[in-house]
């Protein structure tokens, strides 16, 4: 991505360097999103047992994060982008998840 701004000559924009020594990897299932005027909370968990008939479903949140609306308005963009660009390449999706 440097060598591209270099060739470019746009030389005043800083180059991003992702720094991933303390990421960690987590499956999710589930994902339940509220705001506020400040900031928006996203929850993350995972929901095991998918039995029909179930009078209460237990999810096991596991994470949360916690961003500025203006971050979650770009994440939005973002996902809107790669689901776009996953249908293209795999099919349409359905609103809920469909049994293998």
């Amino acid at each position: 991505m440097a060598d591209e701004k270099s060739k470019s000559g746009n030389t005043g924009t800083p180059t991003i360097r992702w720094d991933d020594s303390k990421m960690r990897s987590v499956y999710a299932n589930v994902c339940n999103v509220s705001s506020t005027q400040e900031e928006v909370t996203l929850l993350f968990g995972t929901n095991q047992a998918w039995r029909s008939g179930q009078k209460e479903v237990a999810i096991e949140l596991s994470d949360r994060v916690i961003v500025s609306p203006y971050a979650a308005k770009r994440l939005s963009r973002l996902l809107n982008s790669v689901v776009e660009e996953y249908e293209k390449r795999f099919g349409n999706l359905g609103e809920t998840e469909q049994p293998k």
